[in-house]
């Protein structure tokens, strides 16, 4: 099956396929050896049961060092968290259990209810990369709740130095969520959920997910 096949499965596919029929993770073990390019992450429309690259995919060595979210507007921070400088990337083998690989790279955050009212985000992310130039480093990132795309964000770096350390900042225009849609997110905790995957060049060599839930 060629990558574009693939890349229609996926987004045509719900988590519990029929019996008889190749399921996402079968997909997805075959997407793990065929290139999954941005315009096929682009075309996702529900949020995969897996992941698309192995660990070993991040050649680039890039690790990721703090993270902050603050409201664009008013400057409050709303979530931060900083790794001790001196702590090495850790080597994770790729035939690693499925339950551990989700827990270690997908991260749950819980926001106050007045998060899904903020009009825009900023976000600041530093992090290191290795001993090889990273060229066109771009993140795409798609937000689902219950499944359905809810937005979808494309963020380009660019060019990073071999071991150089970055400051990436990116801002996010909020969805305008109708008061129904609202109180179907407060009702259902970590059903808003993400995708985010890292490209240099077009090879994907990263890709995390994160779970959210609103409560104060």
């Amino acid at each position: 099956m060629g990558s574009d096949q693939v890349a229609e499965r996926l987004s045509s596919l719900t988590v519990g396929d029929s019996p008889g029929t190749p399921g996402v993770s079968t997909l997805l073990h075959q997407q793990r050896r065929e290139p999954v390019l941005p315009e096929q992450a682009l075309r996702l429309t529900r949020p995969t049961d897996g992941f698309l690259c192995p660990l070993s995919a991040n050649k680039y060595k890039i690790d990721f060092r703090e993270f902050e979210i603050k409201d664009y507007d008013s400057g409050e921070s709303l979530f931060h968290v900083k790794r001790d400088p001196e702590a090495a990337l850790p080597t994770v083998p790729d035939d690693i259990d499925p339950a551990m690989e989700a827990a270690v790279r997908t991260v749950r955050y819980t926001f106050p209810t007045s998060f899904l009212g903020r009009k825009t985000i900023r976000t600041a992310l530093v992090f290191s990369v290795g001993p090889d130039p990273v060229p066109n480093f771009r993140m795409i990132e798609r937000h689902y709740f219950k499944d359905e795309l809810v937005r979808s964000y494309d963020f380009n770096f660019g060019f990073c130095i071999p071991m150089s350390v970055n400051s990436w900042e990116a801002i996010y225009d909020m969805p305008e969520l109708t008061k129904e849609r609202e109180e179907e997110i407060l009702a259902s905790p970590f059903e808003m959920r993400s995708d985010s995957f890292y490209y240099v060049g077009d090879t994907l060599v990263m890709h995390n997910k994160a779970e959210y839930q609103y409560k104060d």
